[in-house]
């Protein structure tokens, strides 16, 4: 052994047991190797007489390479050598005859020698023939007679040849492509038909004593049948021996199913329809039918479902692409006749990646839609294609542990199902429009036979056939569900009756809930069957199901259930109420209730949106409607005070459990104001007011403790309730005190005082001076946008009204914001983190739409206090910046519109007294020159941008109201610096006074727009252009 022997030795050890250096030396070693000029005989030697594998393999590799990257570098000497070398490797000879202890690879090497060894002939091949190298093939051919080690030999070289450079299965670049086409036509008109010959000669002669040569030798014919002349397999000799094997009792099973897979390839093979039709109908498939009904695990049964399935595939595209109707006759004939093995093979095996089962089926039903109405074949073929999807539609019972506890593997699973489902339903609609008669009643039957069986241990079945129900749901038109078309006036009630002793199952009890959701409006139209709808959503197969995922989705559900039956559920309240949920509001009444499952999520809180839709009807009694409230709101404020007074004695561990807490309280009480509307609380239900605050205050003028407990019942209800909300919004308001950094409870403090101005109105405004003050304490950027949002909401809904509580906050809110952007731009460094910066940025945009919210509902004079004058000036100049250069065109459209405001309210009239002093000044040197003039100029602003037009009508409109209010001070100003100082003719000086002292803003807007693009062509010396 040499030191090259003993370096590749070392170089492809994976013991461990050699030294990493020793190793990493050996690999250095080998490549310096590769490098020298005579490494190609060096190959060839370590071949011819070296026995390791290793060795052997590290030979061919380096070969392949050194043909593949350095053929053109070889010498024809090198070329040749290797070509003769490597040809009489392939055909078992030595390589010198003189040498006695001359190594034959073929004798005895693993597969995978016999495979690198052939990807070395291919590489030749690549780059030879026919062009060098014409006699490839047939001198190999004269070789076969060796017998079974060089026709194996032959089968790798031609799999290699389409693994490397012919199949499409792998993406090719357009060279290879073009190679792959020389080859192959040169195979065509030099040796195809007496390789064709070859394959028939083995494997009629070898198929019963060497079953595993033939089956080799098949597998490489398979490959070439896409490309070759079909009739050279389509004949009176290859079909009768591929169908004799596959036939053949007791043979081999994969020589069966290999010659199985030349009839698919014969079968899928390109060419016209017409012509594929004759050979289709020709090759009588029904002489394999009978071997589905072996066992589905083996091999060949498996081949020959993808058989079936593929020529059943062939035959449908023949019937949608062929003319006559002899033909379309012949291709359904052939249809009909393998349809019944293609049902039965979809439903019991796989039938290859190859075939898409709904792709397939859904191209027979959209077939279906031309032979309306359908015969009885075709509706028993329905009724087949219903089977393939309840069967595929069907979970494993071995996933039904996993799927009802939902560990990894289940959730794997249904994630699985899911994404596969979405075909098949898509498949069951379209069968439903083609025979709804046949889906409907195919659907009721098994759902009959889920539930007559009655065991747990149908629960695929029952899941699928509950699956179903619910797909059909959305095929059907409103007007069908609710008058019961078809079968639904039996499908629904029965769904609503039956109890599957299975319903413990998660996924059987989900399906069920979601499918009776489904179909509620025939229970809106049929409404004797509502107690029935109430008892499934509110005992064990509901929200009282011991499964968790189970009791959060009917809690959701039932919220649904409720917004859409609500007045037909008014007899039904009490019972709903103190009977059937007192348990559940309960877990939200007792301290330490929030588990895992449910912290931080607005899961479980449904069922309070459910209540307060419930009570919130005006049909319900006042007094019943002030009872239910009380008795909900009631211990849960009492519960947040308790959490509230104990948080300071909270250790490290309690403390996030406490804050889930509080954050699920203030989520159920804000779902549960969702039921009532602004008109009953302020309009409908006055007297309920009056009556509460006739004993609101005793003769102390103090609230007692018992009293401000039931007042809270009328949170919700009339503009005197005002009192009660200010009472509950303190105890929430303390949680901002008490826990002030934690992110999510703000969140929801914000959102619940959202919703009080939805629900209460004008009487939610004695809660909000203190509501604000205690928000804007400490708030962070993020925090801040949130508060300004608010504070849109308000102005937008109450205008004018809100004048004294936006003129108290504003200034705290501009000291926070210039304090934040302390200069125009952003801030920005290695110590700012991206998402800082876009906090940030949201809080600028949010910022300056509060400013244009302010400016736009009357409320400018907020700026002009005593308290906000001071930031007047910061505030202009970071307007005016942001109007010019800021990156987003509707800030910059938002910023202009607010000056055009502020123009309005601060701007009398042409030399009118002043408002604002220096206000005027301001205008017409800063905004107008840098904001109307010089920003327009810049090459960033787009005119054939939608959203940059919008902002250049606003800067057009603002010229129009500044000469309103401004006069000619504005225009001498304006036309010296924009035109005279620009050195443009006067008379376009002249008629942009016109323009702008018209009416027709349209024609001012093009006017300028033009006079714009001009400057901006011409780049006249005497402006600066950024």
């Amino acid at each position: 052994m040499d030191d090259v022997e003993k370096a590749i030795l070392i170089s492809f050890d994976e013991s461990g047991a050699i030294d990493s250096a020793l190793k990493s030396q050996a690999v250095s070693f080998c490549q310096q190797i590769k490098e020298t000029p005579t490494v190609c005989r060096l190959c060839i030697e370590k071949l011819c007489f070296c026995r390791h594998v290793q060795v052997q393999f590290w030979c061919l590799q380096t070969l392949h390479e050194l043909i593949r990257v350095k053929y053109a570098l070889l010498s024809l000497q090198e070329k040749d050598f290797i070509r003769k070398s490597v040809f009489s490797m392939c055909c078992f000879e030595a390589i010198d005859d003189q040498n006695n202890n001359a190594v034959r690879i073929l004798e005895g090497g693993p597969a995978f020698i016999k495979n690198k060894l052939a990807q070395v002939f291919v590489a030749l091949v690549y780059f030879e023939y026919p062009l060098i190298w014409s006699s490839a093939f047939v001198d190999f051919l004269l070789h076969l007679r060796k017998g079974a080690v060089v026709i194996d030999m032959f089968c790798r070289i031609l799999n290699a040849l389409d693994d490397e450079l012919i199949s499409l299965d792998f993406p090719r670049t357009s060279e290879e492509m073009g190679v792959a086409g020389r080859v192959k036509d040169a195979m065509r008109q030099q040796c195809i038909t007496q390789i064709v010959t070859f394959w028939y000669d083995v494997v009629s002669m070898y198929w019963n004593s060497d079953p595993d040569l033939c089956s080799g030798v098949l597998d490489s014919m398979r490959r070439y049948i896409s490309w070759i002349d079909i009739g050279l397999i389509v004949n009176d000799l290859f079909i009768p021996l591929l169908f004799q094997l596959i036939l053949v009792d007791g043979g081999s099973d994969q020589l069966q199913g290999a010659a199985a897979g030349c009839v698919l390839a014969v079968v899928s093979k390109r060419m016209d329809h017409q012509s594929k039709l004759s050979i289709l109908q020709s090759l009588q498939i029904n002489r394999v039918f009978g071997l589905l009904t072996g066992d589905g695990d083996s091999e060949l049964v498996s081949k020959v479902a993808t058989l079936v399935t593929g020529y059943a595939s062939e035959v449908l595209e023949c019937y949608k692409w062929v003319n006559t109707d002899d033909a379309k006759g012949v291709s359904l004939e052939l249809l009909n006749e393998v349809l019944p093995s293609v049902f039965y093979a979809m439903r019991n095996f796989e039938v290859g990646t190859t075939f898409s089962i709904v792709q397939f089926l859904s191209c027979y039903v959209a077939t279906m839609k031309s032979l309306s109405p359908l015969r009885e074949k075709q509706l028993r073929q329905v009724g087949q294609i219903l089977e393939v999807i309840y069967a595929q539609i069907r979970y494993d019972p071995i996933y039904r542990d996993n799927l009802d506890m939902l560990d990894k593997i289940g959730r794997e699973e249904e994630e699985r199902m899911a994404e596969s489902r979405k075909d098949l339903f898509l498949l069951l609609r379209s069968v439903a429009r083609v025979a709804p008669d046949v889906t409907q009643i195919f659907i009721r039957n098994s759902l009959a036979s889920s539930i007559s069986s009655m065991s747990e241990r149908n629960v695929e079945e029952v899941e699928a056939s509950l699956s179903l129900l619910h797909a059909l749901g959305e095929s059907l038109s409103d007007e069908a569900i609710k008058t019961g078309s078809g079968l639904l006036h039996e499908l629904v009630p029965n769904l609503l009756s039956t109890r599957f002793p299975c319903h413990s199952n998660r996924l059987v009890a989900l399906v069920y809930l979601e499918t009776i959701t489904r179909y509620m409006k025939f229970v809106q139209e049929n409404t004797r069957y509502v107690p029935m709808v109430l008892a499934a959503f509110l005992d064990e197969r509901g929200i009282h199901h011991p499964n968790f995922h189970v009791s959060r989705r009917a809690s959701y559900l039932f919220m649904r259930v409720v917004k859409l039956l609500k007045a037909k559920l008014v007899p039904f309240i009490e019972k709903i109420l103190l009977v059937s949920l007192q348990d559940s509001v309960a877990r939200f009444t007792t301290m330490n209730h929030i588990s895992n499952e449910f912290s931080g999520s607005e899961d479980g809180i449904h069922i309070f949106e459910a209540i307060g839709l419930l009570i919130g009807m005006e049909d319900l009694p006042s007094e019943k409607q002030s009872d239910y409230l009380s008795s909900l709101l009631t211990p849960l404020c009492h519960q947040v005070e308790a959490l509230l007074i104990n948080a300071n004695v909270l250790n490290p561990e309690e403390s996030p459990v406490k804050v889930a807490n509080i954050q699920q309280i203030i989520m159920a009480i804000n779902a549960l104001s969702k039921g009532f509307s602004e008109h009953l609380v302020t309009t409908s239900r006055p007297a309920i007011g009056v009556m509460f605050k006739k004993d609101l205050l005793d003769a102390t003028g103090e609230m007692p403790e018992q009293k401000f407990c039931h007042c809270i019942s009328f949170l919700f209800v009339e503009v005197l309730f005002s009192l009660f909300v200010i009472q509950t919004l303190d105890i929430l308001l303390q949680i901002l005190v008490v826990f002030p950094k934690i992110e999510p409870l703000r969140n929801k403090v914000t959102s619940f005082i959202h919703r009080m101005v939805d629900t209460l109105g004008a009487s939610v405004f004695p809660c909000l001076p203190k509501a604000l003050g205690q928000l804007l304490a400490e708030s962070e950027p993020k925090e801040m946008v949130g508060f300004l949002v608010l504070l849109n909401q308000l102005i937008r809904k109450f205008n004018t009204s809100m004048h004294h509580i936006v003129e108290e906050v504003f200034p705290a809110i501009a000291s926070r914001i210039f304090r934040i952007f302390s200069t125009k731009e952003l801030p920005s460094g290695d110590g700012i983190s991206s998402e800082e910066i876009r906090e940030l940025q949201e809080l600028q945009k949010t910022f300056y739409t509060f400013l244009h919210v302010i400016t736009t509902h009357d409320l400018s004079s907020v700026f002009l206090s005593t308290k906000s004058r001071g930031y007047l000036d910061k505030m202009m100049h970071l307007l005016l910046h942001s109007a010019c250069n800021h990156k987003d065109i509707l800030v910059r459209k938002a910023c202009v519109q607010i000056f055009i405001r502020l123009i309005k309210d601060w701007c009398t009239r042409p030399y009118g007294e002043e408002k604002v002093p220096g206000f005027q000044r301001f205008i017409i040197d800063g905004f107008a020159m840098n904001c109307c003039f010089d920003s327009a100029l810049d090459k960033s602003f787009e005119f054939h941008d939608a959203n940059t037009l919008i902002l250049f009508g606003e800067i057009v409109l603002a010229q129009k109201v500044m000469y309103e209010k401004f006069g000619d001070d504005f225009l001498a100003h304006f036309v010296t610096k924009c035109f005279t100082s620009a050195h443009c003719p006067q008379d376009l000086a002249s008629q942009y006074c016109q323009k702008l002292q018209g009416n027709d803003m349209k024609a001012l807007r093009s006017f300028y727009q033009s006079h714009i693009e001009n400057l901006r062509f011409q780049q006249n010396g005497s402006l600066v252009f950024r």
